[in-house]
């Protein structure tokens, strides 16, 4: 393939706006139509079309396996929700939000991007996000005319800062989690790759040595970084959801919604996990 800033890719059952904004990723904003982001170290323009989705890039790319490895378009939704429990609630989330995929993002990012999550809704999320772009990533190219984007600052980046540095970007109480994260990945303390050769339990404790990651933030990594299948992260949307949904008669224990995670959503639970939770968004 020759090197081109445009492709189109044929997709069926793919929901571009509910995947790009279900509180996965953090940095893709919608646009005259058409939703633009940051994947790696490049800006990227989709648009969906009716059996496709369009992609621009500022520069010409020889391949685009790293977009469709991010976009997760090899994926057969349809063999995915067939593992789903078919009860009312599971079900009914699947009719609202069917189409919505999970991606594949790069595991440093997603790790601190999550770190910067705790107690925030996605709008904040989103701004804190960019002002650390903004501040402390690569300068990337973009069409003539565009604004300015930044990549995701590295660990090394960040690094180097101070905590006051950090907390200006309005993360407050997470600037040294974030801090403490960045300098055990640059100082290889932390490595991120090995999580691909560990079972879920191993990976989960893994991340979790970090100050400030606890099962929510590990578990959005393992599934939104790294596919692990049944890594079903717990925020305040699925308690929710979970309560309402299947106890809606009395408030389960933590140890026995735990147990019911578990055991009821099969083996693609994140995935289930992640229409659960935007549905619920959903139905506010």
């Amino acid at each position: 393939m020759l090197p081109n800033r445009h492709v189109k890719f044929p997709v069926a059952d793919y929901d571009l706006a509910a995947t790009l904004d279900s509180g996965q990723a953090f940095r893709w904003r919608l646009l005259e139509g058409a939703w633009e982001g940051v994947v790696g170290d490049r800006w990227v323009r989709l648009r969906q079309g009716p059996d496709s989705i369009e992609a621009e890039t500022a520069e010409p790319v020889a391949t685009w396996a790293w977009l469709t490895e991010y976009l997760q378009l090899d994926v057969h939704l349809s063999e995915v929700l067939e593992t789903f429990p078919k009860d009312t609630p599971m079900q009914a989330a699947v009719r609202e939000c069917r189409g919505l995929r999970l991606l594949r993002q790069e595991p440093w990012e997603c790790l601190a991007s999550f770190i910067c999550s705790s107690t925030k809704q996605i709008v904040q999320i989103k701004q804190i996000v960019e002002l650390l772009c903004q501040r402390y990533g690569a300068t990337l190219h973009v069409p003539d005319g565009h604004a300015p984007v930044h990549a995701f600052p590295t660990p090394e980046r960040l690094a180097s800062l101070s905590e006051p540095e950090l907390r200006a970007c309005k993360m407050g109480f997470r600037a040294p989690y974030l801090l403490a994260c960045a300098r055990a990945v640059a100082g290889g303390r932390l490595n991120l790759q090995s999580l691909h050769t560990m079972d879920v339990q191993q990976a989960r404790a893994t991340v979790m040595t970090q100050p400030g990651v606890g099962p929510k933030i590990a578990n959005c990594v393992l599934l939104f970084a790294f596919g692990f299948p049944t890594a079903f992260p717990v925020d305040v949307w699925i308690h929710k959801a979970i309560q309402q949904l299947y106890f809606p008669k009395r408030a389960p224990t933590r140890s026995r919604m735990d147990r019911f995670v578990h055991s009821h959503f099969g083996p693609q639970a994140g995935y289930a996990q992640q229409y659960l939770f935007h549905y619920m968004r959903k139905l506010g």
